[in-house]
């Protein structure tokens, strides 16, 4: 048999890599799903321009069932002396309770079909590999399935499903507050306690493979006691493997860690952990300039969510400081308001254009592009995040590609020095033609391979949820 059995050889007229593009980049890809280096087998032209996936370092999937559910103004408070405009209760904490009544709902089924159908319109989007940080473990009274892993299980059938690459990121959730409150009732299916939660873990890492990895999730600082959090990261389950964490999300948050633990969110976690690279701080959006500097000397990512950051109304990352100081970040689409990098990068630099009342934030030096800082910055710290070789074309990586329609009114007249730009900031026009996930076309002429199927499983089950509502 030739030693190019399962080889295929592609070309690309531009192939994006860490230093910009590469005109006339050649690879391999290997029976396995993995990239080589050039090939001598027969090349495949992709197209006029070749960038790698796009990893989504955070995701509710359920959510995406709720989005749009959520936008109906509050109730009026009282008063407040010396404004004139009336004021609303509408915050993070009560959309939070619209999306508790919501999950209520959820079950492996119900999870599974609303799952696929996410991650179908994440590969659609360009994302190739998405970090799942899941806490629906049980029923919705808190009592476990009869597979106590069944929700989670029901998230690996979906990415395999759609073929899309999977951190998954189990919760631990043990108390409602950072004074050590009991869960609500509502809550109760979030719990474990710390040796369940490490026999989940045990259990689900029997399933790893080159599309999946198991990492830790610690929900939040006020969800996990100093104690539970100190024995979950000395014991073997940490690792080497992915750590993500909610944090410094919101003012309130910020408020109650003061008065509890008398430090902020962010200087307590450094004082308590060693957080490094293999961490991942999700949202982070409240930060002095000492924990801005703090975080980006750690190694460890920022995990980015603007539009859901602004659809909850939590605030702006300081994102010309900590890149200025060398922070890694990545981006994830959260709650899934919107499912596209495009926008995510987009709306992170608008929401520091707002801010600053000044253009061009992201790129911190003379002619530096925007796009190409941000696009090149998620790539390097989803991948980070993820634990996975993904977002680089080179040899032992996943190959997860995009390829981007070059017939389209939008990219007409671009080069290589303005593409990237046109592609985040020129319209919302999809821009992403084919997939390439794991070695295999996962996306074709804009359409997913099993879409139709998945889409109409979707439909029933959510038109099931309404009529339960």
């Amino acid at each position: 048999m030739s030693h190019l059995a399962g080889i295929r050889g592609f070309r690309a007229d531009q192939l994006w890599q860490p230093g910009g593009w590469q005109a006339g980049g050649t690879f391999g890809v290997g029976a396995d799903g993995r990239l080589l280096a050039a090939v001598a087998a027969p090349a495949e032209s992709l197209g006029a321009w070749v960038l790698p996936g796009m990893p989504n370092l955070h995701s509710h999937a359920f959510q995406r069932a709720m989005a749009g559910l959520a936008e109906r103004r509050g109730r009026i408070s009282a008063p407040v002396p010396g404004r004139t405009a009336q004021q609303t209760d509408d915050n993070f904490w009560s959309w939070r309770e619209t999306m508790y009544a919501f999950a209520a709902a959820i079950g492996p089924d119900e999870l599974k079909a609303i799952a696929a159908q996410l991650y179908v319109e994440m590969l659609k989007a360009g994302y190739t590999q998405v970090c799942e940080f899941h806490y629906l473990h049980h029923q919705p009274d808190g009592t476990p399935y009869a597979q106590p892993e069944a929700m989670s299980l029901a998230l690996i059938a979906a990415a395999r499903e759609a073929g899309i690459a999977l951190t998954l990121l189990p919760v631990l959730y043990i108390s409602g507050g950072f004074d050590g409150r009991a869960l609500t009732p509502r809550q109760r299916r979030f719990g474990h306690d710390v040796d369940g939660y490490l026999r989940l873990l045990e259990s689900l890492r029997r399933h790893e493979g080159d599309d999946l990895r198991v990492g830790i999730a610690l929900h939040s600082l006020r969800a996990v006691p100093e104690q539970a959090l100190r024995e979950v990261l000395a014991g073997d389950a940490a690792g080497n493997c992915p750590i993500h964490i909610h944090v410094a999300e919101q003012i309130g948050e910020v408020q109650d860690c003061l008065a509890t633990r008398g430090a902020r969110p962010v200087e307590w976690l450094f004082a308590q952990a060693e957080v490094d690279r293999r961490w991942c701080l999700v949202h982070a959006t409240h930060l002095t300039a000492e924990e801005t500097a703090q975080l980006a000397r750690s190694g460890a990512v920022a995990g980015l969510c603007p539009t859901t950051e602004a659809n909850l109304g939590d605030g702006l990352f300081p994102l010309a400081d900590y890149l200025d100081a060398g922070g890694a970040l990545g981006i994830g689409s959260d709650s899934h308001i919107s499912i596209s990098p495009v926008e995510e990068l987009r709306w992170l630099e608008y929401g520091q254009r707002l801010q600053t009342r000044h253009r061009n934030v992201a790129a911190r030096a003379p002619d530096a592009s925007v796009g190409e800082t941000l696009w090149r910055a998620a790539l390097r710290g989803g991948a980070q995040a993820s634990g996975m070789p993904v977002g680089e074309v080179r040899a032992g990586a996943r190959a997860d590609l995009i390829v981007l329609d070059e017939t389209s009114p939008l990219l007409v007249a671009r080069d290589a020095r303005s593409l990237l730009d046109s592609f985040l900031f020129a319209g919302n026009t999809p821009l992403v033609r084919d997939v390439l996930c794991g070695g295999r076309w996962v996306v074709r002429d804009f359409r997913h391979h099993d879409e139709a199927r998945i889409a109409a499983r979707y439909r029933q089950t959510v038109q099931r949820l309404a009529v339960g509502a």
